[in-house]
């Protein structure tokens, strides 16, 4: 591929829409996370690993970068004259501090962020974070400890990583270089090597409550007017997936949905068939996978509802009328969740092979039909 080819790659580490987690200067509701990293950094207990869990989109990787503008703008412990500095009360840092605008440029030569690069063609992203990218990542390290000071290593996210960059990351992380310190990122643990996992402290961020995603999401969106309680419940408190029902339109797309079924048994089918014709064609795939999510979630809804009872917080007027009606008790809770497993499966065998996306649409909509009847 030549230079004139070569394309501009989207960043992975980034939601699209959203602020990139580098520029994000506040945290919001993980003060326990961030309790426990300054508690370890206070007394003397720093770990030269750490592994940021927790569900997608629940600020990670704000996290992690919060904690290299903290690490990186510290002051070197010289013993001087009159003693050490108090402990840190927070992770804030000054945004006009050298390396803070110097990592909001992207330009911090003690930061090295460990992502998916480019495939072999270099036309798009990599599937996965290759052992190419741990090799430029030894070079970062092997150049950077000439000039001293701590350095930063952010894997974004290590789910990502095939085994040979598993492989190798682990080699620095059981021998780890002096002054680095190693943020991974991982929304799914228990699928990383477990050595990985043993020589990293772990720090588990957890879902939003409504308050808290409410201030995330007005701070993110520039105070715009949003339904945040629905936001919340149908985001699972995932301030990224909020983002991204917002910027495909999917509090509509759900609200439809909820109207559809709620011609149920009687399927409105001039209605099915233009939600399905809505996601067809390459421009609309991000909409095609965001409906098949919204699929899955209905039905999880839905058979919570039969379990629990009302839903609490409705994610569409009328929401938990419709549960109540089709999933009056804890048996056709079982009924409901067979077919969230079976249509589950089936969406994601639809995606792996290609299926029409507005035939595969209408036949999970036809079954849903057939189990309300």
């Amino acid at each position: 591929m030549s230079k004139k080819d070569e394309v501009d790659l989207p960043d992975p580490t980034q939601v699209a829409g959203a602020p990139h987690p580098r520029d994000t200067l506040r945290l919001v509701g993980q003060a326990r996370a961030e309790a426990g990293f300054l508690e370890a950094f206070s007394t003397g207990r720093m770990h030269h690993g750490w592994l940021l869990t927790g569900p997608r989109g629940v600020g990670k990787a704000t996290l992690a970068w919060r904690i290299a503008r903290f690490l990186l703008t510290q002051p070197a412990d010289d013993g001087g004259l009159f003693g050490a500095p108090p402990p840190p009360a927070s992770l804030d840092t000054d945004p006009e501090h050298p390396v803070c605008r110097r990592i909001y440029a992207g330009s911090e030569p003690g930061v090295f962020v460990l992502k998916r690069g480019a495939n072999a063609t270099g036309t798009g992203l990599s599937q996965d974070v290759r052992v190419d990218e741990v090799r430029k990542l030894k070079s970062f390290l092997h150049l950077s400890a000439t000039e001293g000071g701590r350095r930063i290593v952010i894997v974004d996210s290590a789910d990502e990583m095939n085994t040979q960059a598993a492989n190798a990351l682990l080699k620095l992380l059981e021998e780890p270089p002096a002054r680095v310190t190693f943020l991974l990122i991982s929304h799914q643990p228990a699928g990383l090597l477990p050595t990985i996992r043993s020589r990293c402290r772990e720090l588990r961020l957890d879902t939003l409550a409504p308050d808290a995603m409410a201030e995330a999401l007005l701070a993110a969106e520039d105070g715009a007017d949003l339904n945040t309680a629905a936001l919340a419940t149908l985001s699972g408190g995932s301030v990224g997936e909020a983002i991204r029902l917002l910027n495909l339109d999917g509090l509509a797309s759900y609200e439809k949905l909820v109207a559809l079924f709620s011609t149920l048994p009687q399927l409105d089918r001039v209605r099915a068939l233009a939600l399905a014709d809505s996601i067809t064609g390459k421009a609309n795939e991000a909409r095609y996978d965001l409906l098949l999510g919204l699929i899955e979630l209905f039905l999880a809804r839905l058979a919570r509802a039969g379990v629990t009872g009302p839903l609490p917080i409705e994610g569409a007027p009328g929401e938990a009328k419709l549960a109540a009606r089709l999933c009056p008790d804890a048996y056709a809770a079982m009924k409901w969740a067979a077919v969230h497993q079976r249509l589950g499966a089936r969406a994601r065998h639809g995606r792996g092979v290609n299926l029409d996306p507005a035939a595969l649409v209408m036949d999970m909509l036809l079954e849903i039909t057939a189990a309300a009847s």
